[in-house]
Parts: C-alpha cells; structure tokens; sequence
C-alpha cells in the first residue's frame, strides 16, 4: 500500500496546487494522499495558510475527493504549536471536517523574552543566528526549550500525529550540542513517554534525507529504537512541497524500520488508522 499523510500545497509552501500532487500520486500507484498544509499564525509569514485562504483549502481539497475515487484523499493540517500564539487544534475540528492533524514545532519560543527561534527552511544561518540571538548561544537552554515546547503540545493537542520529533538537530550537525549527551536523551525520552500515553502516531520523516539537511530520518536511528520499544506506531512521511517528492526516502526508511524490528507501519482511512505491514 502506497500513501503519504504529509503533503504541502501552494496553499502554504508547497510548490504547486493540490490536483498536480494527485496526478503524481495517480502515477506512483498510492491508495492514500493527506493533504496537510500549515495551519495558519497571527504574524508575517510565507510558509502558512493565510486565514482567509483556509476556507477555500477545505473547499478544494474536499472536492477533489469527490472527483477522485484512488487514490482516498484526505484532509489534515499541520498545526505550527506555538504556546500562547496559535489556536488549538480543537478550534479548527469545530470549524470543518478535518480527518487528522500533525502536530509541529517549527518555531521555538523563547518564554522569557518572547522571541521566536526559526530551526526550519533552507537557510542554516537563520539557525544559527537564531540562537545566538534569542538563546544566547546556550544550545542545551534552546534544545531543552525546543522539546518542552513539543511536549507541551502533545499534552494540550494531542495531536494524531507528531511531526519530525528531532527537527531540531537538522543543523545542529553536532556542533552546538550531542544527541548522545545524557540529558538530551532524558528529553527525547520524556517526549516519546508523552506521545504514548496520548496515544499519537510518530511520523518517521524523509525529507531531511533526500534534502540533504541531515544525515538521518526525523527521527533519527537511536529515536526510533526508542520508538520500537515502546510500541508507538509509527507513519512513513515525505513532507512533500513538490508532487516530485510524493515518496522520495521511502525506500531507505521502510529498510531502516525493517532492520529495527519494525513490522508494520500505520496509515490514515477515513477517521480511523490502519496497521499494515512494512515490505
């Protein structure tokens, strides 16, 4: 079964409009495609659904699955978590008939100035300034910020789905901070401790991979390990911005999990998921 829960549209940052990544999937043979633009933010952006466009995203996505029978084409957002800035995910449940979210951080708030670090895009000097900046170069205070931020989001959102968990070692390239370090092992593990209890899917992420910003899948090899132990099910994603990019790293994560013990992975239908087995 072919299908990916993580896709961006010109709606937000995504290249081109929804039927061309249909078309794709159609060409590729998928069964599934969620269309997850971001959830609109109250400031200046360019990678967001403006808050006037996301009725007509719900609107289009929705009548192209009226036009389409295959592959099944869901509706989500991914929800950029931002303590006392965004609106909850229970807002935009009232307001249309969404099959799933993604919970993400994208933007790491500092809580006692208030500034925003940005560790995502294609430009690693906006990380590092970033934290310069708005962490004072203190990379376990930004990281350690980054992980209460997800974990304050799987708490209050619970989330179907948590997005790229490790983000923030992207541009790290180990050189502000070690994943191996005992503490920043302790935070990963309190976070992935949360998403079990709150019942959400991981999403095993491949666009760092085939983007070439990080050596590993988000998350990456020792995570996941972490992943298995617990049980938490776990969805291949590629983060797509391009039609292109539908199931770019697939192959290489499908191997990865295999190789961790790994049997199955989980997939949206409809309003319930589905287990199936990793080949």
């Amino acid at each position: 079964m072919n299908f990916n829960l993580h896709t961006h549209t010109n709606y937000s940052d995504g290249s081109s409009n929804p039927e061309d990544y249909i078309k794709e999937a159609i060409r590729q043979g998928f069964d599934t495609l969620g269309f997850s633009d971001h959830s609109p933010v109250p400031f200046k952006n360019n990678f967001a659904i403006r808050e006037p466009d996301l009725e007509k995203y719900v609107n289009t996505i929705l009548g192209l699955r009226e036009r389409y029978s295959v592959p099944a084409i869901l509706l989500a957002l991914e929800i950029d978590f931002i303590p006392g800035i965004t609106l909850p995910i229970k807002h935009y449940r009232k307001l249309y008939p969404f099959d799933y979210f993604i919970g993400s951080v994208h933007l790491v708030k500092n809580e006692k100035s208030g500034n925003l670090w940005f560790i995502d895009g294609p430009d690693i000097t906006i990380y590092d300034n970033g934290l310069k900046e708005i962490f004072s170069g203190d990379a376990r205070k930004a990281v350690t910020a980054y992980y209460r931020q997800v974990q304050e989001m799987i708490i209050t959102q619970k989330p179907d789905i948590v997005g790229h968990l490790d983000k923030i070692k992207m541009y790290n390239r180990n050189r502000f901070f070690s994943e191996e370090e005992s503490w920043y092992v302790k935070l990963v593990e309190e976070t992935l401790d949360l998403a079990s209890s709150a019942g959400c899917v991981i999403e095993v992420n491949t666009r760092g991979i085939y983007k070439k910003r990080s050596e590993t899948l988000f998350p990456g090899p020792e995570v996941l390990k972490k992943i298995r132990l617990r049980n938490i099910p776990v969805t291949i994603t590629s983060d797509a911005h391009k039609p292109q990019e539908l199931s770019l790293g697939f192959k290489e994560a499908r191997k990865l999990l295999i190789e961790l013990g790994f049997k199955a992975t989980w997939v949206m239908t409809g309003k319930e998921w589905k287990e199936i087995p990793i080949i």
